[in-house]
């Protein structure tokens, strides 16, 4: 037996050196989900917590598998859902009721404990109610839905179940009033109401002799007929589910022992795509490396701590064109972990030396399931001749193989004495290899990054110096052509200038010429004046006499026109002033007259504001009397 251990440990570190590129879930298809960090809250009050995660199955259909974790307080009541879809449930501690009701109107009900599993088919409607317990133990559910079972034509997001009161409350008031046959207030009582919470403190109110209107709706929602004064109610059954604590294993040694279900063992299950089961390894034992040809498993560890070790099926690089990477891994479980095995994925689970390793699951396909042990009497190597298979190790004769194949005297279940711990070392070395590869590859890609950055700083310190030296000969250039083209321009002005002064010459010379001309004609122009002069003075004072005479008639013509504008000046001035005068009064007349008219408006606006403030303070006291004296009247 000790051989056969060390054969299998052997085989496990080998095939973890094959190709282990994924630890505790990081890579690959993600088969460990931590119970810190796995599950999203969904309820959360003082009577208790309700959280889910979502899994899959490692081929890329993210969220297959949608598992809840209900903790329930005691005396706490799951109010009524309608299921969406197939529901397999398995209770971890606490004791409870569930009822559920199927489609036919037929109730049920059963009486869980810590241990059992069960099934409630789509379509049911249920609650759970938890026990009183002196000890004030918690009941706690765990349940898997198969969201691929949830027929969902419209294609939007649709949640394994749905809450009855959001059923009832979606309808219009009036078709609730005519459906239910109840009156208008009680349908708006139902509708006012806040949404409770999905776990709430249990009361019997029928005991307490409240309305029965709850119990009418109910009533009506399973399609009982019947006017309220006589309901015929449908027959009310009990079952019990299935208690893995208290059943006969499967499968038992002194390594531990498992059990699977199927409809067999629990009608409940005929029907579904998923079952229950549960492993129990004692301390430094192992489950046998095996696979499932048929099922996907989801398990929740429920006590210890394991280590669990998965081989790719295909080619573990991933190099082969998977559409989702393949690689083999190892992980270490604790104590509320979820991990899903996917089918065809060769897997082992082993315990630790110092405590047991229970964990209970879910599988998929399990009426078809038969599990490929590699291990043990069971070993599918069993079946294949023995020289091919040492053919395919590459071995030289069959001899090994044969050890190999007899030497297990157990069949599903060994032991594995610091399995796990060596194990979770090597896990623990290749995590710290790949941790070490990391960093020498970051190392690497830092220092090349760094070159390239070293070359690429030369290569634009290079190509700047480039362009400083093509700017700095484009610039001598410019400034060559801006002398040469300066000096053209002063060679231009100079002769510009040249020919400037002597155009100015000529100019000049040409005035000088029409000047001494002009001059000349000037001369001879001034002395005929001159004679003209002469003459002209003489005619000039014969006319002057003439026109002071003529001048002096008319000025004393003028002074008399004069005196008599002024005259008629003053007249009109005087007119002019009176008019004024009177223009004066009768405007001052008209603003005497408005200013009085206005005052006389604004005093009649005051009086009258002050009659509203005194009529209103008179309303207001009249008031506060009235309120003094109900007051007055109400107390004793």
């Amino acid at each position: 037996m000790r051989l056969t251990a060390v054969i299998l440990v052997g085989l496990i570190l080998a095939v973890s050196d094959l190709a282990l590129a994924a630890i505790n879930g990081d890579e690959g298809f993600g088969p460990l989900v931590r119970e810190e960090s796995r599950r999203r809250t969904i309820v959360s009050t003082e009577s208790g917590v309700i959280k889910a995660v979502d899994v899959n199955d490692g081929y890329g259909r993210a969220g297959v598998y949608h598992l809840q974790f209900m903790t329930m307080e005691p005396d706490t009541l799951f109010l009524p859902v309608l299921l969406h879809t197939d529901m397999l449930f398995y209770v971890h501690t606490g004791k409870g009721t569930v009822t559920y009701f199927s489609e036919d109107g037929e109730t049920d009900e059963i009486e869980v404990v810590r241990g059992d599993v069960y099934r409630l088919q789509h379509g049911s409607t249920f609650y759970v109610r938890s026990h009183p317990d002196p000890t004030r133990q918690k009941l706690r559910i765990h349940a898997i839905f198969d969201t691929l079972d949830i027929d969902n034509p419209l294609g939007f997001s649709v949640k394994p179940y749905s809450y009855i009161s959001d059923l009832v409350r979606g309808f219009d008031e009036k078709v609730l009033q005519k459906g239910f046959a109840v009156s208008e207030e009680t349908i708006q009582s139902i509708k006012r109401v806040p949404t409770p919470s999905p776990l709430a403190p249990f009361r019997d109110r029928s005991e307490n002799g409240e309305s029965n209107w709850k119990e009418q709706i109910i009533e009506a929602l399973f399609g009982v007929r019947g006017s309220t004064d006589s309901v015929n109610k449908k027959k009310s059954t009990k079952t019990k589910a299935f208690n893995f604590l208290k059943a006969k294993p499967d499968v038992q040694n002194h390594y531990g022992w498992s059990i699977a279900l199927t409809h067999n063992d629990l009608k409940a299950l005929k029907g579904s795509n998923l079952a229950p089961y549960m492993v129990n390894l004692t301390r430094g034992s192992m489950m046998g490396p095996h696979w499932n040809p048929r099922a996907t498993e989801i398990a929740i560890v429920t006590r210890g701590r394991g280590m669990v070790q998965v081989v790719c099926p295909s080619d573990p690089s991933g190099e082969i064109g998977d559409a989702v990477e393949c690689q083999n891994t190892m992980f270490k479980v604790n104590e509320g972990d979820v991990f899903v095995i996917p089918r065809y994925y060769p897997m082992t689970q082993i315990s630790y030396n110092d405590e047991t390793f229970v964990f209970v699951g879910f599988s998929s396909m399990a009426r078809y399931n038969h599990p490929q042990f590699l291990a043990g009497k069971r070993s599918v190597l069993q079946l294949i001749d023995k020289s091919i298979l040492a053919a395919s190790f590459n071995l030289p004769n069959a001899s090994v193989v044969k050890e190999l194949l007899t030497s297990q005297g157990e069949s599903i279940m060994f032991a594995c004495t610091s399995c796990a711990e060596n194990l979770e070392m090597r896990m623990e070395e290749m995590q710290r290899q790949k941790q070490e590869e990391e960093e020498k590859k970051r190392a690497e890609e830092e220092a090349r990054k760094r070159e390239e950055e070293a070359k690429r700083r030369e290569e634009e310190e290079a190509k700047r110096r480039e362009e400083e030296e093509a700017k700095r000969k484009k610039e001598e250039e410019a400034r060559k052509r801006e002398e040469e083209e300066k000096k053209k321009e002063e060679e231009e002005e100079a002769a510009k200038r040249r020919e400037e002064a002597k155009r100015r010459e000529e100019e000049e010379a040409e005035k000088r010429r029409e000047e001494e001309k002009r001059r000349e004609e000037e001369e001879a122009r001034r002395r005929e004046e001159e004679e003209e002069e002469e003459e002209s003075r003489r005619k000039e004072k014969e006319e002057a006499i003439r026109e002071e005479e003529e001048a002096r008639r008319r000025e004393e013509e003028e002074e008399r026109r004069r005196a008599k504008e002024e005259k008629q000046r003053e007249e009109a001035e005087m007119r002019r002033r009176k008019e004024e005068e009177e223009e004066r009064r009768r405007e001052e007349e008209a603003r005497t007259r408005e200013e009085e008219a206005k005052k006389e408006e604004e005093e009649e606006e005051e009086e009258t504001r002050r009659g509203e403030e005194e009529a209103r303070r008179e309303e207001e006291e009249e008031e506060a009397w009235l309120i003094g004296e109900e007051e007055a009247a109400l107390s004793p």
